[in-house]
């Protein structure tokens, strides 16, 4: 891993030739998901994340001393932000958090000035993150299968979803002892059922960052946070653990 900057290029880019429809199939199973949960539910949840575990408010300040790679887009004026910060598990329909999923966090960045894409209003700009540093599947058309496998069993089988993932949490710790790292088996109900106050978050896919390429982290600091970066919650019998 390097940390020196890396400038962006159109080379970079892979655009694979069924690319659009790739993306037409995310965007409708996406829709079977929400077709499910609605009709579950009575009323329309999230398509992924749909379970919050809190809301945070909170003070963004953009420092005047960054280095010029860092100064793109909102972080190239230094200012204070309003914020808040939405932290969720991964499922589309509200699981019992005995099934334990990667963590999420939505930060939404108020009166941010700056050109906007074709057709989007307002000024405020959001990032979107997970508890892990890469994305669970290396390709769009991967990443298709696996989400057409999730919307099988979008509010389905709960009792059988909590048994798999107990045993697919003991699976993951196996592996991580031998120095193996499973985005796979936690993405199914294996990942550490842990406090997500204490955990570090990622973009986890690359943007366009000015003239530069660039991932995004949020990472606790504060001693009271770090601390509970392994520690795993008891959510037995506790559905909002």
């Amino acid at each position: 891993m390097t940390n020196a900057p890396i400038r962006y290029s159109p080379d970079v880019e892979d655009i694979q030739p069924d690319e659009a429809e790739t993306a037409q199939g995310l965007n409708e199973t996406f829709d079977t998901i929400l077709e499910t949960t609605a009709h579950d539910y009575g009323h329309a949840v999230r398509s992924v994340h749909a379970k919050a575990h809190g809301i945070l408010e909170a003070t963004l300040r953009v420092h005047d001393d960054l280095p010029p790679e860092l100064t793109q887009g909102l972080f190239a004026t230094p200012a204070t932000h309003k914020a808040y910060l939405r932290l969720s598990t991964n499922a589309g329909d509200i699981l019992p958090d005995a099934i334990s999923l990667p963590r999420g966090l939505a930060l939404k960045i108020l009166d941010v000035e700056g050109e906007r894409l074709p057709g989007a209003e307002g000024k405020t700009q959001d990032f979107i993150m997970v508890n892990g540093p890469v994305f669970q599947a290396k390709t769009a058309d991967q990443f298709l299968g696996n989400l057409k496998l999730l919307a099988k069993t979008t509010d389905k089988l709960e009792g059988t979803k909590t048994v798999m993932s107990s045993v697919l949490r003991g699976v993951n710790k196996a592996l991580e002892a031998v120095g193996v790292e499973s985005p796979a088996i936690q993405s199914l109900g294996g990942a550490p059922n842990v406090d997500p106050l204490g955990q570090t978050y990622y973009s986890v896919t690359p943007f366009l960052y000015g003239d530069y390429i660039a991932k995004f982290s949020l990472v606790p600091v504060a001693p009271d946070l770090t601390e509970l970066e392994t520690r795993e919650i008891d959510a037995s019998g506790r559905p909002d653990a």
